[in-house]
């Protein structure tokens, strides 16, 4: 089970955690203090919530690490995972994945996000399968801004207990802006990932159009929404001053900090400033 926990373990900070916070706040802005207060149901829906993105992630996760570009990407990245560490071969990894696909469907049958989960298989198949990752810097964002609204979206489903539609418009154009964000700045986890990328033949954006302008664009880019997504939910100035802080943070650590240990902390700080603006929703 270690070995399979391994697959996701990278992913905890980015996928996992921030997105059932999503599904949990935006759940206490629908539903209000009533249900906020009721900690028994927020406990029960919690766990439910983090179990549908876990089981759902965990089959992309063993797709994508189980080839052999991903495996040599990861023993310059990430040697510790499953694959590169040789914990698991790759017909063992498959018969996972084959296995776990269905079980993923079946959760999210029962407790929610079953379009979201269809979704995510069909996303995976683009990413992993038919390669839109490693095409190029548009797709490759684009099919992590997708990703990132169905974990979410589902996430939230599960947490309300219903599927949203268009009485949820707020929150709907929330997860639109949500996926700007992410489209626009997710580019911050390849900063430190260029040498993996490259043996990969993988085309992310700083490997496009090269290093210092895809730092440019991320910093100007984080900087916009730090600014637009507290206006959107017109909160008062201490949301604005942590987020626009956070954001600034990661913008002047991106563009002066440039070594692969400093990158890595920077995305940290993304994922930060991130959960931070998913926090909006309950501060508005």
């Amino acid at each position: 089970m270690y070995s399979i926990w391994l697959f996701t373990r990278s992913d905890l900070k980015t996928i996992v955690l921030p997105q059932s916070a999503f599904g949990l706040f935006g759940a206490m802005t629908i539903l209000g203090e009533g249900w906020a207060n009721n900690w028994p149901q927020v406990l029960v829906r919690s766990i439910r919530v983090v179990i549908f993105v876990w089981i759902n992630l965990l089959p992309f996760a063993i797709d994508n690490q189980r080839r052999p570009a991903a495996i040599v990407e990861d023993a310059q990245n990430k040697p510790w995972r499953t694959m590169p560490s040789r914990r698991m071969n790759e017909a063992q990894a498959r018969t996972w994945m084959l296995c776990l696909y269905p079980v993923a469907l079946l959760a999210s049958l029962c407790m929610g996000g079953i379009r979201q989960s269809v979704a995510l298989i069909a996303l995976g198949y683009s990413y992993n399968t038919i390669g839109l990752a490693d095409l190029n810097w548009v797709s490759r964002n684009g099919i992590n801004a997708a990703g990132f609204c169905c974990f979410a979206s589902g996430a939230l489903e599960v947490a309300i207990g219903q599927p949203l539609s268009a009485k949820h418009g707020v929150l709907l154009r929330w997860l639109a802006m949500i996926a700007g964000i992410v489209f626009s700045t997710v580019q911050t986890q390849d900063m430190a990932d260029q040498a993996g990328d490259a043996m990969r033949g993988r085309k992310s954006l700083p490997l496009t159009v090269g290093d210092t302008r895809a730092r440019c664009f991320t910093a100007v880019a984080v900087m916009i929404w730090s600014l637009i997504c507290p206006l959107y939910w017109k909160v008062h100035i201490g949301p604005i001053l942590v987020i626009g802080g956070l954001g600034g943070g990661i913008a002047l650590r991106t563009l002066v900090l440039r070594d692969v240990e400093a990158d890595s902390k920077t995305f940290r700080l993304w994922n930060a400033w991130m959960a931070c603006v998913y926090l909006l929703p309950l501060l508005a």
